[in-house]
């Protein structure tokens, strides 16, 4: 089966692994990805935000406590902007990028905390926290790509 893949493929790949690569596409255009993580975004902040009204309503939080860690995270997304992985490309005139591992764990792991964290009510500030901090360093992050993109496509190719 492997030898008839490796007669359609491209020559010079020559392990398991690389087929898989080249079939997958290691590295997908930006511009796709800049509008999903703009729409996880904005679908994080809507569910955040009915937590936060009920939370703070019920005056487990604070707006003010919100808006800080917020703040305060958005230097930390602006930083790991800076892992991820992004070349130009210069047949497509694209800047390509692929997925940033770290970030994907620290996310998913704020979620979880979040999660278990809201069912208990002694911990519900703990995940108005978790929430916080997952919209600061989400915004800091894709303003950080934003802002890395255009200096790549600004910078001139000799």
């Amino acid at each position: 089966m492997l030898k008839k893949i490796r007669n359609i493929l491209p020559p010079g790949l020559n392990s398991p692994v690389a087929i898989l690569a080249f079939i997958r596409g290691e590295m997908k255009k930006i511009r796709f990805k800049i509008l999903l993580r703009i729409f996880l975004l904005i679908q994080f902040s809507v569910i955040f935000g009915v937590y936060f009204w009920r939370d703070i309503s019920a005056g487990y939080f604070r707006w003010d406590w919100v808006f800080l860690i917020y703040i305060l995270c958005l230097p930390v997304g602006f930083l790991m902007s800076r892992i991820v992985p992004m070349r130009l490309d210069n047949e497509t005139q694209a800047v390509i990028m692929s997925l940033d591992r770290v970030y994907l764990v620290l996310i998913w792991i704020l979620v979880i905390a979040k999660l278990i964290t809201g069912r208990i009510p002694s911990l519900v500030f703990v995940a108005d926290i978790c929430m916080a901090v997952i919209l600061g360093i989400m915004t800091g992050r894709l303003g950080g790509i934003g802002n890395r993109v255009r200096r790549m496509k600004n910078t001139p190719v000799f």
